[in-house]
């Protein structure tokens, strides 16, 4: 056996370099090509005593000897390196994602949020985390967590709880096991989410022969599971049977590149469709199927079909309670369940009397196929036609101008639909956006809709559009993409604008300024608790909601100060078209690009009839909490214990 003399990270960084995931991607015409391509395209890092003279050094070496063999690129948070890395992996549908290497200590804390993000998001991220010596012989280290009950618990075990696959190299011999074994998960659709490898920074930096075969380039087939014949055959005749069908679209049919297998299965059926966030853009928005967002901050067309469905087809959905609203929107009192799901935990989620645990795009061909003939009632497909026409319309009238001197959000909304190109991504994560994007944005391209919302984490947006943008440069795919951005989110991690800026990567960044959290601040008045902590002000009595005055944070000089170019827009009447043209004039530059503007946090989308559970104080002196929870108690009796 052929053997190398290299350290442990040596051997881990030219490992990563040679893995290679292979998609089969079924076409409309029924041909099928082969995608290869890098599993780990490039690391983003920080460097620190944990790792500058391990996974550091290496990556260094790699620069010099194999330019090519592993990029690296500097980050400035280490929790934004691993939304970059799911930007990436959502645009390339899951087949590849960055390496984030942390030192220890704060550095590997820092990580823990984007681990959560990743893990709830089913999306892959490999986190190469530094621990303490494996040998203690310098023990304490700087930086190093001490429990005198159990010395052995360091900060890398916090993410034990928020990883798909966790281990930790304790000699240099464990590293060729436990690299094959990340891998694996990393790259089966079923089991994906944040790995974590953890490594000692003394271990780092040990020798190990390292076999030739180990370093060989490795294929990684992505699983695509055929539905078994028993489940499919159960899951047809409870749709042959129904009277009112509905397909809830999840994240799973944008990451099975199932999209043209669902159009033509709805064509064929007549089925409606609605969305969750994820699933965002598995139906072109005016396809006659596509009744929008389903679920707490669905649309009007999709809540109301939903309330009468009496079969509700899941397809790749996890289902949160946004999209169930909170088990209140499937009201139909025979209501059965289909779940589609590569993930046997979702197939079976909240009782599923039909799951098929199988690959989205495989189940909706065999389904067709099972249900030739099949079409619904007359009837039905002119009620939901109905809705879907009275909803648009709705749209129409919330996404055009007020003329008024503040934008209310789906003015904001309008204003940069209307100036981005069909392929163009929107990215949003946190706030009232989400909810807004969800009912009012009209996605026209299955990768144009990027809302991270299984987390829903404030401070994703910049980060994950940079990983986004990445993710279609590796493609060389030039379309743009799009950050809407509020003022809370933005304040809370925004720095990776400097990535921006030193890489030369294009990215259209829009902070809507409102002056405070506006979504708590909406969701504080609904519980009765009147906008509390919410505002930003000078307090004046210890509740920043009692001060006077709004704080005089200039926030687009604090993007302009990082050398991003800056298209501040002022109040008045015109700030519709302002926005609309500063959207076109960042699209035409070649950087990344701010643009900063004030909204009436007080706007809001129309009603989609979704309802979201959050308790309400049960007894209290206030007179707001007290209708509020009278409310509440109204809404609860409509929840179903189970969906099956």
């Amino acid at each position: 056996m052929t053997t190398r003399r290299m350290t442990v990270g040596q051997a881990l960084v030219e490992f990563l370099a040679h893995q290679w995931t292979v998609d089969e991607v079924r076409g409309p015409d029924a041909t099928v090509s082969t995608i290869r391509e890098r599993t780990i395209p490039g690391t983003f890092g920080i460097f620190g005593h944990g790792n500058v003279a391990g996974v550091g050094q290496a990556l260094l070496q790699t620069s010099i000897d194999d330019p090519g063999m592993m990029p690296y690129h500097q980050a400035r948070n280490e929790q934004a390196m691993v939304h970059q890395a799911v930007g990436y992996a959502r645009m390339h549908r899951r087949r590849g994602t960055y390496a984030c290497t942390a030192s220890v200590g704060p550095g590997a804390a820092n990580m823990l949020t984007g681990a959560a993000l990743a893990t709830a998001n089913r999306m892959p991220a490999l986190l190469l985390v530094s621990d303490t010596f494996a040998t203690r012989v310098a023990d304490p280290v700087l930086q190093q967590i001490e429990h005198p009950h159990d010395i052995g618990i360091q900060v890398s075990d916090a993410f034990r709880p928020l990883s798909r696959f966790f281990d930790r190299v304790q000699r240099p011999e464990q590293l060729f096991s436990i690299a094959l074994a990340a891998l694996r998960v990393l790259t089966d659709p079923a089991e994906t989410g944040a790995v974590t490898i953890a490594l000692p920074e003394d271990v780092q930096a040990e020798a190990i022969d390292v076999p030739e075969e180990f370093l060989a380039d490795r294929d990684w087939h992505l699983r695509r599971p055929l539905p078994e014949r028993g489940p499919l055959a159960r899951a047809v005749e409870a749709i042959r049977g129904a009277a009112r069908p509905l397909i809830v679209s999840g994240g799973g049919v944008i990451h099975s590149g199932a999209e043209d297998a669902l159009r033509a299965f709805v064509e064929a059926t007549g089925i409606p469709v609605g969305t969750t966030q994820a699933g965002g853009g598995s139906l072109v928005w005016d396809h006659p199927q596509n009744l929008g967002g389903i679920g707490a901050t669905g649309t009007f067309a999709a809540n109301a079909t939903a309330a009468h469905a009496d079969v509700v087809i899941g397809i790749g959905t996890r289902y949160s309670d946004f999209t169930t609203a909170s088990r209140t929107a499937f009201q139909d009192a025979g209501v059965t369940f289909v779940n589609v799901n590569v993930a046997a935990f979702d197939a079976y989620k909240h009782g599923s009397q039909f799951p098929v645990i199988a690959d989205a795009r495989a189940t909706l061909d065999a389904l067709r196929v099972e249900l030739s003939g099949y079409r619904v009632d007359s009837g039905y497909a002119d009620d939901v036609a109905a809705r879907k026409q009275e909803w648009d319309r709705t749209v129409d009238l919330a996404l055009a101008p007020t003329g008024g001197a503040l934008l209310g959000q789906p003015e904001i909304i309008g204003a940069v639909h209307a100036a981005m190109d069909p392929r163009d991504v929107i990215v949003q994560a946190a706030g009232s956006l989400p909810g807004d994007l969800q009912k009012l944005w009209r996605v026209r391209d299955p990768l144009g809709y990027h809302v991270e919302y299984a987390f829903s984490c404030m401070g994703y947006e910049i980060a994950g559009g940079l990983g986004a943008k990445r993710g279609l440069l590796a493609d060389g795919d030039d379309r743009d993409v799009v950050v809407m951005v509020g003022d809370g989110s933005y304040l809370m991690l925004h720095t990776e604008l400097v990535t921006a800026v030193a890489e030369g990567i294009k990215l259209i960044v829009i902070i809507v300024q409102n002056q405070g959290y506006a979504s708590i601040g909406h969701l504080s008045e609904t519980i009765g608790s009147q906008r509390y902590g919410t505002r930003y002000r000078y307090a004046r009595t210890g509740d920043p909601a009692a001060g006077s005055g709004y704080l005089p944070v200039d926030l687009a000089a604090n993007a302009a100060s990082y050398g991003v170019d800056v298209i501040d827009i002022a109040p008045g009447p015109d700030a519709f078209g302002e926005l609309s043209r500063a959207v076109g004039t960042a699209k035409a530059a070649s950087g990344p690009t701010v643009i900063h503007l004030h909204s009436d946090p007080l706007v809001y989308a129309p009603d989609g009839d979704g309802w979201w559970d959050v308790p309400v104080a049960e007894v209290s002196t206030v007179d707001s909490t007290r209708a509020a929870r009278a409310e509440y108690e109204r809404q609860r009796p409509r929840q179903r214990p189970l969906l099956g």
